[in-house]
């Protein structure tokens, strides 16, 4: 059984899989990861998800406002012997539908390269690559993407 609570950064589970995606982003994206790392801290994030599947958390996600009408999807990670099950997509629709119930009306968010399995995520919930944001436009691993709530 899974069930997905909404919580903040503040979360001890929250921040346990926020550790381990930081790591596997420091170990796929070598040196560009200091660039990267600066615009991915969780201080202070209001709007966090964790998925538990039996009482144990696998997964999480967030978001942070990036503007009046849109949010930007942060810190989505599923642990890997929990991913291949559609958890990313439920964590998603529960970001999305926390993000409406707010009154935004699109999301945003930046991905890598190097991150092929998020790109195939986020295009298979609907997500259309855009040009990318601030501060990723000069960076040639980044996909920023985009989509209408």
């Amino acid at each position: 059984m899974t069930t997905i609570i909404r919580t903040s950064s503040d979360n001890t589970h929250f921040k346990n899989l926020v550790a381990l995606l930081d790591a596997d982003l420091a170990e796929r994206d070598g040196e560009d990861n200091a660039f990267y790392a600066q615009f991915n801290g969780i201080e202070q994030l209001n709007n966090c998800v964790v998925l538990y599947a039996d009482d144990n958390p696998v997964a999480c996600g967030a978001f942070k406002q990036y503007n009046k009408v849109a949010v930007e999807i942060k810190r989505m990670y599923v642990l890997p012997e929990h991913r291949g099950k559609g958890l990313a997509s439920r964590l998603l629709l529960a970001l999305e539908s926390w993000a409406k119930e707010l009154n935004y009306s699109n999301t945003v968010l930046e991905t890598g390269l190097r991150q092929p399995e998020a790109i195939a995520l986020y295009k298979k919930n609907n997500y259309t690559i855009i040009k990318n944001y601030p501060p990723y436009e000069h960076m040639a691993n980044s996909v920023c993407f985009r989509k209408v709530l």
